[in-house]
């Protein structure tokens, strides 16, 4: 058995030397390792680069307002090519005539666009023209009227002038008669007296008599003429009155007729205005847009017809309020337009919206209750542009992206 042992090992390969692992070190030398390395070491760099990120993060956040209003340029494209669109109503009601321009058509001050039938209207400014016309000739007679009521006032003050003619006249009989008849009743009195002492004669006591009651006869045939000459001045000063008294009617339907006829002319002047409404015409030169009503269509107050495009262009640049730190009306501005890329118009601002865009909505937002999220708010700026044969085949609407160099 032994040499059976012996014989095979000698036949089996010679084993191949195994490494041998280090030994490891006992727990104890280890432990004394770590605390070889310092403690400033394994957290102090972590923590330097999470106080130099905080400290960015601080600056970026704290200043970042200042930078970006403090650029020489600033730029957004927030930005929209602005026109005057007007709508084009009618004023009156009516059947629609003719519509003289086609969609989209290019026009000039004044054109005619639209038109109405207007026979209505011609009707009613000749009805207006005739009651201007009855008001001028009832203005016409009623100075004719006070023409003829002066001459019945003067006569009224020559009939007054002759009454006291005749009252002065009568006045004048009556004394002489009244003088004639003291004589005669003295004369009677002193032949009554002879006739007693037998010193006269009976015919001369009678023709003393009858002398006497004929002047006393004339004395009230005086005095009923004296004062039928009073009764007819009075008769003279009442006409007169009357008649001035008329004049002053006629005078005050004079203020009342003027008045009637300024309403007239007033309402002359309105059929006229309402007879031009009739037609809708350009109110300047640009283009309109789409027709919005056809010949024959019955149209009331109001209703709009087309739409005019006035030739002026602008840009409205909607700029966040931190990019309008030193943005100034005057600033001159660089506008890109999307629809001819690598084309710049120049421009300048004229003029910059005195509240942000949401102050100038329907329903302006009121952040006085509830949670509050901060939003940077937009100004409107506007941009005049220079005249230039771009900007001319500029249409509302179109996007740019619009630059503004500072004065800073």
């Amino acid at each position: 058995m032994l040499m059976l042992h012996f014989s095979s090992a000698a036949q089996d390969p010679v084993p191949k030397p195994v490494p041998v692992p280090p030994a490891e070190a006992p727990a104890h030398e280890q432990h004394g390792a770590e605390k070889a390395t310092p403690r400033w070491q394994r957290y102090g760099t972590p923590i330097l680069v999470l106080l130099l990120a905080l400290a960015v993060l601080f600056t970026v956040t704290h200043n970042w307002n200042s930078w970006e209003g403090g650029r020489v340029e600033q730029v957004t494209d927030d930005a929209y090519v602005r026109g005057d669109v007007t709508p084009l109503s009618t004023k009156v009601a009516g059947i629609v005539r003719s519509v003289d321009v086609s969609d989209y058509q290019q026009v000039h001050k004044g054109d005619l666009l639209v038109e109405l039938e207007d026979n209505d209207y011609q009707a009613q400014v000749a009805q207006a023209k005739a009651g201007v016309e009855a008001a001028r000739a009832a203005i016409e007679n009623n100075r004719r009227q006070r023409l003829l009521q002066d001459a019945s006032i003067q006569k009224a003050l020559a009939g007054v002038d002759e009454a006291k003619a005749q009252i002065a006249a009568a006045q004048a009989g009556k004394d002489a008669v009244e003088a004639n008849l003291v004589r005669a009743r003295s004369e009677r009195k002193r032949q009554e007296g002879l006739y007693q002492t037998h010193s006269t004669t009976q015919e001369k006591l009678e023709q003393a008599v009858a002398a006497e009651e004929s002047l006393t006869g004339q004395y009230a045939s005086s005095d009923a003429e004296l004062t039928e000459a009073r009764t007819a001045l009075r008769s003279s000063e009442l006409a007169a009155e009357a008649e001035r008294r008329k004049k002053s009617v006629l005078e005050s339907e004079e203020l009342q007729l003027a008045a009637d006829l300024r309403a007239k002319e007033a309402g002359l002047i309105g059929a006229q205005v309402n007879l031009g409404y009739t037609k809708i015409l350009a109110p300047g030169d640009g283009s309109v847009g789409e027709r919005q009503v056809r010949p024959g269509q019955l149209v009331s107050a109001g209703t709009q017809v087309i739409s005019f495009v006035d030739r002026t262009r602008w840009v409205l640049a909607n700029y966040k309020e931190t990019q309008l730190t030193n943005v100034r009306v005057g600033d001159a501005a660089e506008i890109r337009v999307d629809q001819y890329p690598g084309q710049v118009i120049h421009g300048k601002i004229i003029e910059v919206a005195p509240a942000s865009g949401s102050q100038f909505a329907l329903l302006p937002p009121d952040n006085a209750t509830g949670n509050f999220t901060k939003v940077v708010q937009r100004i409107p700026v506007k941009i005049a542009l220079d005249d230039t044969d771009l900007t001319k085949k500029l249409r509302p609407g179109l996007s740019v992206t619009a630059t503004v160099r500072t004065k800073r």
